[in-house]
């Protein structure tokens, strides 16, 4: 086998292998291992202590034999000291990386040069004082190289962490920014730097950043008028919502919320008065408790022929007003994507009577919607006759129900159910269709 197989197919048989054959591959023979490590284009590592010389060189060594590496996540041990060394041995071996996460030791931000590097993400887990040693203070007046990183991601930043004014003002061509467990942007002489990376910013991701949130949509909607994708998860006020609404100049086109106790009706108003916001396909609403129909009808109303994906996800609205979903399906005409997942007292009729609106659908998730029964699958087939991709996990659709779905749907290509819900018969049927079943085991 070993002197059939040509490089370049088995190279093609690695990447088709799952993660835990590929293991067993390397101790085939000197050959396979070569390939497997020279076809390898993402790699997860912890790199134990000692942190000496030899240590790096091995380190740098193993890398320089992946050439084609383009993803590469390194964890270390808590030892301080050995973050810049290794990440400069990182930017030596790895000429093709573009993406990259790091995670445990301090760093320099001039360790951070990677000339190809596309995606970055640091995870800050103490205030970095140790960069006072660098003499950070002086150099970062006159340190100025552009960055080519497209996608940030940073976690865990504190009023302490300094140094980061010369990540953003040298990030300039940043595309995706994703902010999580951020009580700040750096201390006082970084966040003067953060406008820097708005001009091009086309998506914004913040998690579980309540304290900085309202500054940092205040300074979007003043210098971004490329944002066309907003994420909020767990953060912000009702106040700092509402002006980023009404002043941003962004012709947004993706906004998701989880805002349970800052997110209502006035906020939904407000989207449909923006008209910038007038082009919005999708939004994503979860656990919006101060939100009524009254809001997302009017919302409905005035975007309804643009709306292409819409989710309330565990939105008490959904189950409190009967026929609000009735109502929503007769302006949301042109959904493709609809996810109504955890509300569990969700009953067939509601859904139904939307269904027979939603034509076009494409997607449709009831994840953890208890309430619903068999009956809804008919409506499913009925009015959806485009439906590529289903998740009825932990809903009330029994086995029946799931034979009738694989059976009748047409161009059904993904369905997502529990196993003890998935019949013999159910398992030829999408075999024979080519239908991907993701099982949860139940």
């Amino acid at each position: 086998m070993d002197t059939l197989l040509c490089d370049e197919l088995l190279q093609e048989i690695f990447h088709r292998l799952r993660p835990p054959s590929l293991a067993a591959v390397s101790l085939v023979s000197k050959r396979w291992n070569r390939l497997l490590r020279s076809s390898t284009t993402s790699l997860s590592l912890y790199l134990p202590p000692p942190y000496d010389p030899t240590t790096i060189a091995s380190f740098s060594s193993f890398l320089s034999q992946h050439p084609f590496l383009t993803n590469l996540s390194v964890a270390t041990s808590p030892l301080a000291g050995v973050g810049d060394n290794l990440l400069l041995s990182v930017s030596a071996s790895c000429p093709k990386l573009r993406g990259l996460r790091y995670l445990t030791n301090p760093l320099s931000p001039f360790s951070l040069f990677f000339s190809g590097l596309k995606c970055l993400s640091l995870f800050f887990t103490n205030p970095v004082s140790e960069l006072d040693s660098y003499g950070i203070e002086e150099k970062i007046d006159a340190f100025d190289v552009e960055f080519s990183v497209e996608n940030l991601s940073l976690s865990g930043i504190v009023s302490e962490d300094r140094g980061l004014g010369l990540l953003w003002r040298n990030c300039k061509n940043i595309r995706k920014l994703q902010l999580q467990s951020c009580a700040s942007l750096g201390d006082y002489a970084s966040v003067s730097g953060f406008v820097g990376i708005l001009e091009g910013l086309q998506e914004l991701e913040l998690r579980a950043c309540r304290s900085i949130v309202d500054g940092v949509l205040l300074k979007v909607a003043e210098h971004c008028v490329s944002l066309d994708s907003l994420l909020i998860y767990d953060g912000g006020s009702q106040e700092g919502l509402m002006q980023f609404i009404n002043h941003s100049k962004c012709n947004l086109k993706r906004l998701e919320l989880r805002l349970p106790l800052d997110l209502d009706n006035s906020h939904l108003i407000a989207l449909t008065e923006n008209l910038n916001f007038r082009a919005l396909a999708s939004l994503r609403l979860e656990s919006c408790c101060l939100v009524t129909g009254d809001g997302l009808k009017v919302l409905a109303r005035t975007i309804g022929m643009k709306l292409e994906e819409l989710a309330l996800i565990n939105c008490d609205v959904v189950e409190r007003e009967s026929g609000l979903l009735t109502a929503l399906g007769q302006d949301l005409k042109r959904l493709r994507k609809l996810d109504l997942s955890y509300n569990e007292t969700m009953v067939d009729k509601e859904l139904t009577l939307m269904l027979a609106s939603c034509n076009f659908l494409i997607e449709l998730r009831l994840r953890g919607c208890r309430g619903l029964t068999d009956k809804s699958v008919s409506s499913m087939i009925s009015s959806c006759k485009n439906l590529q991709s289903v998740d009825i996990t932990c809903c009330g659709i029994q086995m029946e129900g799931v034979e009738l779905l694989v059976l009748k749907s047409k161009r059904l290509r993904q369905l997502e159910v529990e196993k003890s819900k998935l019949s013999g018969t159910s398992r030829i049927i999408s075999s024979s269709k080519s239908i991907e079943v993701l099982c949860l085991d139940r």
